[in-house]
């Protein structure tokens, strides 16, 4: 057996190799030398020290020499820690760190290195047994190089989001993993790339710490009882513990053997060696002071008040008579998910510790029990139909055999199984540029929808007027109609479904067309000649938000910022009537029924939801549906018998079209935002919701029968804006399940909005599509192209349907059974008829577009700047300024935050007013705009 180099030796080593290289013995290697000699005097470990941020460059190479000879010494490990700024370049730090080899236990890192850095280190491992990163910069963690002795992995305080398809694939010994005060949000994408590491026993999103105001409960509940409420605070009972309060303590938080539970508050490292299970590495004197703070806590000694700790996130664990109150610390967002313990502890079952609180088997009792109540881990996995359903199978005789579709539905699952985290893809917009010389001059789509036949194409507004028919398979434009007159922002479109090269669209100055795209152009061009033969133009409606048309193409409606609603006939391109204050206050959404066409419904932020009959009298609806929040949008499930009502803040339910009644409450997690405005469509026909909002980046695919979560998908930017996207507006593809389209928009008003195509059925990182883009899409949902619906088909035979008969008249105002006495409210308004659109100068010049829209700046009135602080300001960074400005002066209403307690200043932009609604506020500020 080979004698080891002892550390005396090793030091003299060394000096001999500093004066080779002519320069002087580092003074953080030397010290490192003295303090393994002194535990040796001890009789402890020998751990050496090495602080690579100390060692220059001069340093390196006696430096490397002495780690090929600390490997056959009797130092029995090496830490490596880089605090700080590093004075050597990555590769050196790199090597220097990989030449200790099987030395090597702990590595510390700091974010002072590049991304070169980190690809390496992440994709080739390293063979270290613990490893702690800070402050790193990647949003999306992607670990799948070796790091086969890793015992202890600590990611705190670092900015990631998300995870790559394969990381922790090669961590097999992984025991401890923390990822506290982190950007990690997604329950799915999280417990997929967990689910890979075999060791895994403690796992930490958050910190719970224990309260010294604990006391003697006055009710004691029975031993099996257990409450819990939607932010992941609950209530538990044991069996009665004849203790004093501080052995409860004890028993809570014991000082255990690694193997059994880690349930100190800071983030010592555990190195589970033969010889001493116990030993440990503090890392943080910050985690060290607050190990102190805590025992003194616990000894009843001072109250403790954690930094960063949410006040609402807490519990209490109840022993017999004694409660124990937790509150959390450095918790990340996916804390605040609904169910996030259970469904931790469900979908790892080798779990022992999350969060520091040991998982018992009454946990993974009422984990189990949580899990299959609210979640869905395959598609179609339900315990029980309706009985309505079983009845209409019966009678239908469809319950015998196995459809086809059950083996559609299968499919569907097995590939959701295997793809954690669904394919995203923005629209490339091919050709989308009116001159390729004119890199600025990007189309930013504001709303858009699917074709109603055509499984290939899809329309889309921009927030200059323009409308653009694209494909969107292969992201190329079809056809394009360019804005007229004034650039307005196009908020209402629909496709008329028995004319399928038609289409309407309404923008926010009230511009109100009819587009025949077979005579529109194929180009983009700044020319409206080519299109001005092909539309009708209607009676404008004043700020338009949205517009439908029902389900013969005889007539549609068009709702906006008014109390009102219009009604037009399509065939004479006439308004029939305006149906006046039908809400309190305005109407964002109106939907006709997609089988009746004299049903429709209306959302307005009055808080309701009314379904009307054009066949009744339009004063009076069929009824009224409430919401607790003002509502943004309504509408009808594929076979009408839902409608689905989305209000502020993710309060979405699904109501019986027949009364109003409610049939299921998502029960989303608000963001506690008067501005989260949610949206939300029905996906695989009356099978799933989606749901997003314009507060956050996730989109939530919840099943339409039970209510239950199936997945949530993140969208994902570019760059820097990788956690900057929001919900604008979603749709979920009629010709294929498990696809949808989301339109996506930044904070950031420079940037552009893009559409994003999203697939439950693909992976992100392990399909060919996406290098290559999505060329091709099949035309149904397992893949298999059906002829009948070949892409190149329908956009031919669409294109070229002949629209004479269209303009015949259709349907004439008497058909409409109306009341013979119309009420006071309601009023005949005269049409006029304009069977082309207004012609704009051919000789229009391109130019450099800046911001627009509602993104563009705007001067303000002297009144207005000074809330604002600025001459110049688009409409969305005033409302927010104006909000910061609320908030910054204590002016909501206590009792009723909705409402807004205006100082002088706020008089003067909203007309004098005491107080205003926090609707009001956009409609009060448009004056101010110059």
């Amino acid at each position: 057996m080979a004698t080891l180099t002892e550390i005396a030796t090793l030091e003299e080593k060394y000096t001999e190799l500093c004066k080779k290289h002519g320069i002087l013995p580092n003074t953080a290697v030397l010290s490192a030398f003295f303090e393994a000699e002194v535990k040796k005097s001890r009789n402890q470990r020998c751990i050496m020290n090495l602080y690579v941020d100390r060692v220059k460059y001069d340093d390196y190479h006696p430096l490397l020499e002495l780690c090929n000879e600390i490997n056959t010494s009797e130092v029995q490990g090496i830490d490596l820690f880089v605090r700080s700024s590093c004075p050597l370049e990555d590769h050196y730090a790199l090597s220097l760190i990989r030449s200790v080899n099987q030395k090597l236990r702990v590595v510390h890192l700091h974010d002072s290195f590049g991304k070169n850095f980190w690809r390496d280190v992440f994709f080739q491992g390293l063979s270290c047994k613990v490893l702690n990163v800070r402050s790193m910069h990647f949003h999306k963690l992607n670990i799948v190089g070796e790091f086969t002795q890793l015992h202890t992995l600590i990611l705190d305080k670092n900015r990631i989001v998300g995870f790559g398809e394969d990381c922790f694939s090669c961590m097999p010994k992984l025991t401890y993993l923390s990822m506290c005060d982190t950007l990690v949000s997604d329950l799915w994408t999280s417990a997929a790339a967990l689910l890979k590491l075999p060791s895994l026993k403690e796992l930490r999103f958050q910190i719970w710490i224990s309260c010294s105001d604990s006391s003697p409960l006055i009710s004691q509940s029975s031993p099996s009882s257990s409450t819990r409420d939607d932010k992941n605070t609950f209530i538990e009972s044991d069996p009665p513990i004849e203790a004093d309060i501080w052995d409860v303590v004890e028993q809570m938080d014991p000082s255990l053997p690694v193997e059994e539970t880690l349930h100190s508050m800071d983030f010592s490292y555990k190195i589970p060696e033969q010889d001493d299970l116990d030993s440990s590495i503090s890392v943080s004197s910050e985690l060290n002071g607050e190990v102190l703070t805590r025992e003194k806590v616990r000894r009843g000694k001072m109250p403790y008040q954690p930094k960063d700790v949410s006040p609402v996130e807490s519990f209490t664990r109840q022993f017999g008579n004694v409660g124990l109150k937790y509150i959390s610390s450095k918790a990340s967002p996916i804390c605040s998910e609904k169910h996030y313990r259970m469904y931790m502890i469900n979908s790892l079952p080798k779990l022992q510790v999350l969060d520091n609180l040991a998982i018992r088997k009454s946990d993974r009792d009422r984990a189990f029990e949580t899990y299959s109540a609210n979640f869905e881990d395959l598609p179609y996995k339900r315990k029980k139909e309706s009985v309505v359903r079983v009845l209409e199978k019966r009678e239908t005789r469809s319950s015998k055999g196995i459809s086809q579709n059950s083996y559609k539905r299968s499919l569907c699952a097995a590939k959701m199984g295997s793809s954690a985290s669904p394919l995203l893809h923005s629209l490339p917009f091919l050709s989308s540029r009116i001159h390729q010389e004119d890199d600025n001059s990007r189309l930013s789509p504001r709303q858009f929808e699917y074709h109603p036949l055509d499984p290939s194409l899809m329309v889309f507004g921009t927030l200059d007027g323009e409308v653009v028919v694209l494909n969107h398979e292969s992201g190329k434009i079809v056809r394009y109609i360019p804005s007229h007159g004034s650039q307005s922002t196009i908020l209402g479109l629909c496709w008329l479904k028995m004319y399928p090269s038609m289409v309407i669209a309404g923008s926010a100055n009230g511009s109100l067309k009819l587009y025949d795209i077979q005579k529109a152009s194929s180009t983009v061009t700044t020319s409206s000649h080519a299109t001005s033969s092909g539309s009708v133009t209607f009676d404008e409606f004043d700020q338009l938000t949205s517009v439908h048309a029902n389900s013969t193409d005889q007539l549609f409606l068009a709702s906006g910022y008014s109390r009102d609603v219009a009604l037009y006939d399509i065939g004479r391109g006439t308004r029939l009537q305006v149906f006046a204050n039908m809400h309190q206050e305005h109407i964002n959404v109106v939907k006709f029924s997609n089988h009746s066409p004299f049903l429709f419904a209306t959302s307005s932020f009055d808080k309701d939801v009314k379904l009307w009959d054009l066949r009744q009298e339009p004063s009076r609806p069929c009824y009224t549906a409430s919401s607790t929040k003002g509502n943004v949008m309504v509408c009808f499930s594929p076979d009408d018998r839902y409608l689905l009502a989305s209000a502020v803040d993710n309060e979405v339910r699904q109501l019986l079209t027949v009364d109003g009644r409610l049939h299921l409450n998502f029960e989303i997690v608000p963001r506690v935002s008067s501005m989260n405005y949610t949206r939300s469509y029905y996906m695989n026909g009356n099978d799933y919701i989606i749901s997003g909002s314009c507060d956050e980046n996730v989109i939530r695919v919840c099943c339409a029968q039970t209510g239950r979560r199936l997945r949530d998908v993140t969208l994902e930017g570019n760059g820097s804006d990788f956690s900057m996207m929001f919900v604008q507006s979603l749709r979920g593809d009629p010709f294929r399940d498990f696809n949808m389209s989301v339109l996506a928009a930044y904070t950031r008003s420079s940037s552009v909005s893009e559409i994003v195509k999203v697939n439950l059925l693909a992976s992100r990182d392990s399909t060919e599509e996406q290098s290559h883009g999505l060329c091709s899409y099949p035309s149904n949902s397992m893949g298999v192209p059906t002829m009948a619906l070949s892409s190149g088909i329908f956009s031919t035979t669409f294109l070229c349907v002949d629209t004479t008969p269209f303009r015949s008249s259709l349907l004439s105002p008497s058909s409409l059974r109306f009341s013979p006495h119309h009420p006071a409210n309601l009023r005949m308004v005269r049409a006029v008829t304009s069977a082309t659109a207004a012609s704009s100068d051919p000789t229009t010049t391109t130019k450099t577009r800046e911001p627009r829209g509602i993104m563009k700046p705007r001067p303000v009135s002297p009144e207005m700047q000074d809330v604002v602080g600025v001459p110049e300001i688009p409409r969305t960074q005033a409302l927010k300024r104006i909000w910061a400005y609320i908030k910054e002066h204590d002016l909501q209403d206590p009792q009723n935050k909705r409402d807004i307690i205006c100082d002088e200043k706020l008089k003067k932009i909203f007309q004098g007013k005491e107080r205003v609604g926090f609707l009001e506020i956009a409609k009060l500020i448009g004056p101010h705009f110059l």
